[in-house]
């Protein structure tokens, strides 16, 4: 590998920072954990108190800084991380050093024969996970991946089927997930807070950071286009909100308007949505200038019968400081609402069912149809040019 792209790829890891689902039910319950003392040190290692080890757990690719909220999100419900692999040795570095606990180990082989490995989490170039999770799968391993968990529609089948043949867990990572604001949300929307949805609205803005990005960034081939990327949480935002169990696409489009030195690339895209509980637009850029204090203003409007709901994710706008902003409005009043301190229980939740076999996460078909949207939006979507004046 070119000196340069190892050192972009490096700076990659290290500098996306601030980023930041369920399940089938199974026979088979999970082997009894085993774990030694320095097998807890991880959960001492986050900002949560040490949990009781319940589960064992791997990494298999850490080509994204995501790698870093699954780790922590699998450890506050009580996984242990005790060994990982990756190809690049400069990434494997760099990990070693934040989860000395984790054994590297020399194949992927020796991770999904290990029978005391329970899952697999990855966040390996996005066109290699699909061949990752059906491993794991057939392993009899539960997989937890970085979005997006595909790149075609044709790996999408290929993971269902797998699913389906093995009953094992296949989990994405989805922001919403690990986000307080969202949480909150879900929560006024489930009390009747602003009646009946009807529509969200999405913006997710992000900031591209050009020298800092690996070669297989710059390539929709290796990542699916930006609605399958970045949209996939999008998708599972609409869905949970809205409450849909079926949709369809209206219209999508995606362009490369400010960057023709990367002809494979896309820096903007958009998509509407209509499902059997509301209708959704999505916009996704890569856009943000250097002058907002966060990687993107990323916002979510939920539009009821009685009122809505703005969640401000990472800022607000020459405002309050900080993120994880909610808005509400009802037909009697503004409120606001700071979810700095509210919980996020899908780490808890996600392992529960690991461990019993259940789904009080997140339905495994919501992964399945989030993504599946985000696959169809990208395929359908037409590729539009903007003529300079």
């Amino acid at each position: 590998m070119k000196g340069s792209e190892q050192n972009n790829r490096r700076r990659f890891i290290k500098n996306a920072t601030n980023t930041l689902g369920g399940f089938a039910i199974f026979s088979a319950l999970p082997k009894p954990l085993k774990v030694n003392a320095e097998e807890i040190v991880l959960a001492e290692q986050t900002n949560q108190d040490p949990v009781e080890p319940r589960i064992r757990f791997a990494v298999i690719g850490i080509n994204h800084v995501h790698i870093h909220s699954q780790i922590e999100t699998v450890s506050r419900g009580g996984g242990v991380l005790v060994a990982f692999y990756a190809k690049e040795a400069d990434l494997s570095a760099d990990f070693v050093k934040k989860y000395p606990q984790a054994k590297r180990v020399r194949s992927e082989k020796e991770i999904l024969e290990d029978n005391t490995i329970q899952l697999v989490v990855s966040a390996a170039i996005p066109d290699e996970r699909a061949a990752l999770a059906i491993a794991a799968m057939r392993h009899n391993k539960d997989f937890l991946v970085d979005k997006p968990g595909v790149t075609s529609l044709q790996q999408l089948a290929k993971v269902r089927s797998v699913q389906k043949e093995t009953k094992r867990m296949y989990a994405i990572l989805f922001g919403r997930l690990e986000s307080r604001t969202a949480q909150k949300a879900g929560e006024l929307i489930k009390g009747g807070a602003i009646g009946k949805v009807i529509q969200t609205i999405s913006l997710a803005p992000h900031r591209m950071n050009p020298k800092a990005r690996p070669a297989w960034f710059f390539d929709t081939k290796h990542y699916g286009g930006i609605i399958n990327d970045l949209g996939s949480h999008q998708f599972d935002e609409f869905l949970f909100y809205t409450g849909s169990s079926t949709a369809q696409i209206v219209a999508a489009q995606t362009a490369n308007i400010h960057h023709p030195q990367y002809p494979a690339f896309q820096d903007f895209g958009d998509a509407t949505v209509t499902g059997n509980g509301g209708t959704g637009y999505l916009r996704l850029d890569w856009f943000t200038p250097d002058g907002l204090n966060t990687w993107g203003d990323d916002r979510i409007i939920i539009l009821g019968t009685d009122g809505f709901i703005e969640i401000r994710k990472n800022t607000d706008l020459a405002g309050r400081e900080g993120g994880n902003h909610l808005f509400l409005v009802d037909q009697k009043e503004t409120r606001y609402f700071n979810c700095n301190n509210g919980p996020v229980p899908y780490g808890q939740l996600f392992v529960d069912d690991i461990v019993n076999r259940t789904q009080t996460s997140v339905k495994q078909e919501h992964f399945f149809l989030a993504t599946e949207l985000a696959l169809k939006a990208q395929k359908m979507a037409s590729h539009i040019k903007f003529t300079a004046k």
